[in-house]
């Protein structure tokens, strides 16, 4: 993932964080859903964001929150799927 698309993707995040009267910073490796700080209308949200973003197309293969829980989880998906 290109710096600029990380940093958009951090922007995306910061913003729905913002949208749950969260303000908190958080690390690149720090768990946004499982921890609680995100919800589900909000992984939803992401989820279109990556489809349109990155070109991903979520109905090619099993979902697990693991793999939009974080910063770094997001790259590494995105990395992954843009290699294919």
């Amino acid at each position: 993932m290109e710096a600029n698309a990380k940093q958009d993707l951090r922007n995306f995040l910061k913003k729905a964080l913002e949208n749950h009267r969260d303000h908190q910073e958080f690390a690149d490796d720090e768990s946004l859903f499982v921890s609680g700080r995100l919800d589900s209308f909000s992984m939803m949200t992401l989820v279109m964001y990556l489809e349109e973003a990155f070109g991903l197309d979520f109905s090619d293969f099993e979902f697990d929150v693991n793999l939009v829980d974080s910063v770094n989880a997001i790259e590494v998906l995105v990395d992954a799927k843009q290699a294919v």
